[in-house]
């Protein structure tokens, strides 16, 4: 039987994924945030802050999911747990996601409501496939990437670590995409981008460099 189950941030991208776990018939025991949230639209338990020695050795052996949007905090969090001795192995699947059965997929992954996931695609540690997201065929997504609502990842698309793909952008087959991309919302992406940059329009062209 599955074990109560602790998400770590609570607001914003963390009600979706709530909602998922809830509709897969798990408990979600409480949550850990900085601080105790005002508004706890789902009545947790605040357990108390992640950065807490104490609250770190209380969670060791749990099953825990990160809850948070931001790739690079949820990094951040990730690698504090993982230095710390704290297993992160759950994935939520939203029950009306359509998942390829030859595929494969790594940890700590959240799947959202009617996204898809074609056959042959990896998909790395600690990726948020949000709302309605397509990834194709063969496609190989790092580990830390964000796909937001209703983005689609044509064929053989490559997406490097820490990758943000915006709602509704659409990557053509066979693009490679760079580490730390932020690809707008509405973006047409048509040729391979380097790492470390923003992109928007139809179509992509640079407009940030870091």
């Amino acid at each position: 039987m599955d074990k109560d189950i602790v998400i770590v941030g609570y607001s914003g991208h963390s009600f979706v994924v709530i909602d998922a776990l809830l509709r897969n018939g798990r408990t979600v025991q409480g949550y850990c945030d900085s601080e105790e949230k005002a508004w706890n639209p789902f009545g947790l338990k605040y357990i108390g802050s992640e950065s807490s020695d104490a609250i770190i050795e209380s969670l060791k052996g749990q099953d825990l999911f990160i809850t948070i949007g931001s790739n690079r905090i949820r990094r951040k969090v990730f690698e504090h747990f993982t230095r710390n001795g704290v297993a992160l192995r759950c994935n939520v699947v939203h029950p009306s996601a359509v998942i390829a059965t030859k595929m494969t997929m790594g940890t700590g992954v959240f799947v959202s409501a009617n996204a898809c996931i074609n056959p042959f695609s990896e998909i790395g540690d600690q990726v948020i496939c949000n709302t309605g997201a397509i990834i194709e065929h063969e496609c190989k997504i790092s580990d830390f990437c964000h796909i937001a609502p209703g983005a689609v990842l044509a064929g053989n698309v490559y997406l490097g670590e820490e990758s943000f793909v915006g709602a509704n952008a659409v990557v053509k087959q066979g693009v490679r995409i760079g580490r730390r991309v932020t690809i707008g919302a509405g973006t047409v992406v048509i040729k391979d981008i380097p790492d470390d940059v923003t992109v928007a329009g139809n179509p992509a062209r640079i407009i940030k460099s870091e």
